[in-house]
């Protein structure tokens, strides 16, 4: 078992035939699901899918929560992809090393529920009974959750 951070090389071939949309208000729906140590997550990773996603608990819920694009911009010379705002899990109690992004759309010619990226948090990270915040770096060249140099 093991977690790499990493932009999922299937979302790389699918960016390139234009099967994902992070336009704000207009593009795809993408989520971002939680996951234990236990986990294993790579670039290979292709889909979101349940194995070793942490427990239903306070707000969330199997599948994770819904992400709120900011329309992709250029930095410096590089695209940048954000989210906003932060995404909270309230009232739970939640161990967690990993998330994965994945597009939630259905798109045609697009794996349901494809993997955008795999996230690690460089550790076991919890909230006991309380609020559970993934929160994004700045849109910007040298910090973005996801940047295309």
């Amino acid at each position: 078992m093991a977690i790499v951070q990493a932009v999922c090389n299937s979302f790389k071939v699918e960016i390139l035939k234009a099967l994902h949309d992070f336009t704000a208000t207009t593009g795809n729906t993408f989520k971002l699901a939680l996951f234990d140590s236990e986990a294993t997550l790579s670039k290979s990773t292709t889909i979101y899918d349940t194995p070793d996603e942490v427990s239903n608990s306070g707000t969330y819920s199997a599948g994770g929560g819904a992400l709120t694009s900011v329309t992709p911009v250029l930095s410096t010379d590089t695209a940048v992809c954000d989210f906003s705002p932060d995404l909270s899990f309230t009232s739970a109690t939640i161990s967690a090393q990993a998330a994965v992004i994945y597009n939630s759309s259905t798109v045609t010619g697009l794996t349901t529920n494809a993997a955008v990226c795999v996230l690690d948090f460089g550790g076991v990270k919890t909230s006991t009974s309380g609020t559970f915040t993934i929160t994004f770096p700045a849109a910007e060249a040298t910090a973005a959750i996801l940047r295309i140099a």
